[in-house]
């Protein structure tokens, strides 16, 4: 059976699976990008009032202490905030870039994919980390007003962290084989042409 290919003879992206699921969690990412992280980063009187409600319900429910500790503008999180600018100026731009690049089957996205894979699973690996590191809320805890959460929230925000962590590594390995093959292939006609 013949597969359907466009006028580039590029599959649709529906018969390709890794673009596929590239191009979702592209395309889930942005609205959490623009309503929940970068709310950190916006000066709060330009943010619509039910906008503004969304991280709040986010901590409360999670008690996530990156996120939180980046609206409390803690210079202990610094390191946090800096990681939010990275995804509003570098990360947002890929997630439109990527999905165009992937709809389309362009091969010149793989090299910008590659840096934005190996970039956020080093800056979300961190994030893991301090989600591990935070203590277990307990008696002692709260008597010394140490910011701790509930086991049942670590496992959510694990949950929700160790994929936006996986997800860009795939990115990142895959990526990185694709460029090879190219380089490959490259060299392969490089040389073809000067045995002639």
């Amino acid at each position: 059976m013949a597969v359907a290919q466009n006028s580039n003879g590029v599959k649709p992206l529906r018969e390709r699976p890794l673009d596929f699921a590239y191009f979702l969690f592209f395309a889930l990412h942005i609205p959490a990008t623009l309503l929940i992280d970068l709310q950190a980063l916006y000066p709060q009187s330009l943010v619509p009032g039910i906008i503004a409600q969304l991280p709040k319900f986010y901590i409360s429910m999670s008690k996530d202490p990156l996120i939180s500790g980046a609206f409390s503008g803690s210079d202990a999180f610094i390191w946090f905030r800096t990681f939010l600018t990275l995804e509003a100026i570098f990360q947002l731009p890929v997630f439109v870039l990527g999905m165009r690049g992937l709809l389309r089957g362009s091969r010149a996205i793989y090299v910008l994919l590659l840096i934005y894979g190996a970039s956020t699973a080093t800056t979300t690996l961190p994030c893991i980390a301090v989600v591990f590191t935070t203590p277990i809320t307990s008696a002692e805890t709260v008597a010394a007003n140490i910011a701790s959460i509930s086991a049942e929230q670590r496992l959510l925000l694990l949950t929700s962290y160790i994929p936006f962590f996986l997800m860009p590594l795939l990115i990142t390995v895959d990526m990185a084989s694709r460029v090879l093959t190219l380089v490959r292939e490259g060299e392969r006609v490089s040389k073809a042409a000067k045995s002639r």
